[in-house]
């Protein structure tokens, strides 16, 4: 198992794992998210671990239903139970192509398709389509 640096939402059931540096958004994202349906998985640092060769994020315990909102303070959200691993974000890279080459991450040997920030006003409605439908070009 490891811990990585992230907030992690389960849409539909699947993990989003959102990277960045402090600040980038990570949480305001996973807050837009969880208020169109995501669940909280883990906010600020997530546990990845291999079961059955899928990638498997959790909270740590002293973390589980809690997540910061800048400005108004911690926050109690129902949590997620351990969620398969489908998609990453990170807000600390910048997306250069308006049509994006696929990218990947790599935790623990498995890649897991990679979308780059930064944050953005329409991107939680992008990563919530493309995680419950597909992506065309």
């Amino acid at each position: 198992m490891i811990q990585i640096h992230a907030t992690t939402v389960a849409v539909e059931g699947q993990g989003l794992v959102i990277l960045g540096p402090s600040g980038a958004g990570k949480s305001s994202l996973a807050l837009q998210l969880m208020a169109v349906g995501a669940a909280l998985v883990a906010d600020d640092r997530t546990d990845l671990r291999l079961s059955a060769g899928r990638l498997i994020a959790q909270a740590p315990l002293p973390l589980l239903g809690r997540i910061e909102a800048r400005g108004v303070g911690i926050l109690g959200a129902a949590p997620a139970p351990p969620t398969a691993i489908m998609l990453a974000c990170d807000l600390g890279r910048t997306e250069e192509d308006r049509l994006p080459q696929m990218r990947h991450h790599e935790w623990l040997g498995v890649r897991v398709p990679l979308v780059l920030g930064p944050y953005r006003p329409h991107l939680y409605a992008a990563l919530r389509q493309l995680m419950t439908g597909h992506r065309l070009a």
